[in-house]
C-alpha cells in the first residue's frame, strides 16, 4: 500500500504585474532613505537576481479563501472522487483572508472551515484546520495527511497552499515585486498502487533565524499607520539556505533508500531563482556531481513567489503539460522542498 497524490489543482490569478509596473514607485531603503538609483536599474538587478519578469494578483472582490476553494475544486474534480469521502481539509496560509484596501487579517473561522463551506462539503467527520508554517506550509501539510492516513485516522486528505502576498507588501521596499498570489491543491490517499510518499524530513530552526521572515513597518517614514507588510532580511535568509537546505535534501533521500541518481525532478519553493539555482547546486556538490540540466523545473519568471502555493501549482502544471520542456512519468523520483518563515526546512521524496 502507498500513500499517493491522487488529483491536482491549481489556481493563477488573471491579473498581472509586470516588472514595467513599478518603474514609478518610489523604493526606499529600510531607513526611509531614498535609493540612489533609477528605478529601471533597481528593477532590471532585481530581475538579474530573482528571475522574475511579472507575477500575479488576485482580483479586489477576492480574497485568500475563495482562491483556494477554486484549486480545491479543480484537485477534487481532477483525482474524481466524492467529496464527502474527504476526511480531512488541510489549508496552509499564513496571512488569512485580507479583503482589498484592509488592513485587518480574518482568520475566523478558518480558511479551511471556509474552503470547506464554499465546496458544500455535508459531512461533519470533514475536518478542516489550518497550518501557519511560513512558506514549506504546503508540504508540511502533505507530510500530516500521510501520518493521519498511516495511522488509520484518515483514509484521504485535501491539503491546500494558497496565499494574496498582495495585500501584505510594503510598496516602498523593493522586495515587494518578489511576492504574488495563488493557489495549489491535492488529494491524498491510500491506494494499491506502488510508490508515493517514500521519505520526508522537516526542521525548524529558530534560536537565531526565527525572524528573519517578520511583520513590519513601512519604509516610508512620513507615513504614520500602524499597518504591517512583510519584511525579510534577504542576505541571512540565502546564506542560511545556502547553508542547511541542501544538507536537509541529502538526509531526506538517504532516509527514502534511493540513490541521487534516481531523481529526476526537484520541485523547489520558488523563492528566488538564483537561491533554488545555489541550493540544487550544492545538494549535488554533496555527492560530487553536477547539477543535471532541467531537474529544477521554474516557474518564478512570470509566477513570482506565492509563498505555500508555489510548490503545488509548480507539480500541476507540470502534470497538466502546462510548463514547456517538463513532464513528469511513471516511476519518476521526484524531491518536493522549501525553506520559509519560521524558519522551517522541509522535504518529501515521492514516486509518481
Amino acid at each position: 500500500m502507498a500513500i499517493r497524490i491522487i488529483g491536482t489543482g491549481s489556481y493563477i490569478p488573471s491579473t498581472i504585474e509586470k516588472n514595467e509596473d513599478f518603474y514609478d514607485h518610489e523604493f526606499l531603503n529600510a531607513d526611509g532613505s531614498a535609493i540612489n538609483s533609477p528605478n529601471k536599474v533597481i528593477v532590471n538587478k532585481f530581475k538579474a537576481i530573482t528571475g522574475i519578469e511579472e507575477r500575479r494578483y488576485i482580483k479586489k472582490d477576492l480574497v485568500n479563501s475563495d482562491i483556494a476553494f477554486f484549486a480545491s475544486q479543480k484537485a477534487i474534480e481532477d483525482a474524481k472522487i466524492d467529496k464527502e469521502s474527504i476526511d480531512y481539509i488541510i489549508v496552509a496560509h499564513n496571512y488569512g483572508d485580507i479583503k482589498h484596501n484592509t488592513e485587518q487579517s480574518d482568520t475566523v473561522p478558518s480558511i479551511a472551515s471556509r474552503v470547506k463551506h464554499l465546496l458544500k462539503i455535508k459531512n461533519p467527520k470533514c475536518v478542516g484546520y489550518d497550518l501557519l508554517f511560513g512558506c514549506p506550509g504546503w508540504i508540511e501539510g502533505v507530510i500530516q495527511a500521510k501520518a493521519f492516513i498511516a495511522s488509520g485516522l484518515a483514509k484521504r486528505c485535501l491539503i491546500v497552499g494558497s496565499e494574496t502576498l498582495s495585500r501584505v507588501i510594503d510598496p516602498h521596499d523593493r522586495d515587494s515585486m518578489i511576492y504574488s498570489d495563488g493557489a495549489g491543491a491535492v488529494i491524498v490517499e491510500e491506494n494499491n498502487e506502488e510508490g508515493g510518499i517514500l521519505a520526508h524530513d522537516t526542521a525548524t530552526f529558530a534560536l537565531d533565524e526565527a525572524h528573519y521572515i517578520h511583520f513590519g513597518e513601512t519604509y516610508n517614514t512620513e507615513i504614520t499607520e500602524e499597518r504591517r507588510y512583510i519584511k525579510m532580511y534577504g542576505r541571512k535568509i540565502y546564506e542560511f539556505a545556502l547553508s542547511n537546505v541542501p544538507k536537509a535534501l541529502k538526509a531526506c533521500l538517504e532516509n527514502s533508500g534511493k540513490s541521487i541518481n534516481d531523481v529526476k525532478k526537484i520541485l523547489i519553493h520558488q523563492a528566488n531563482e538564483k537561491m533554488d539555482e545555489a541550493i540544487v547546486q550544492r545538494f549535488y556538490k554533496l555527492y560530487d556531481m553536477e547539477m543535471p540540466e532541467g531537474i529544477m523545473p521554474m516557474s518564478i519568471n512570470l509566477l513570482g513567489n506565492s509563498s505555500v502555493a508555489t510548490v503545488p501549482t509548480l507539480y500541476d502544471l507540470i502534470l497538466k503539460g502546462q510548463l514547456e520542456n517538463q513532464d513528469i512519468n511513471k516511476g519518476d523520483i521526484i524531491l518536493f522542498a522549501s525553506v520559509g518563515a519560521g524558519m522551517n526546512i522541509n522535504a518529501i521524496i515521492y514516486q509518481y
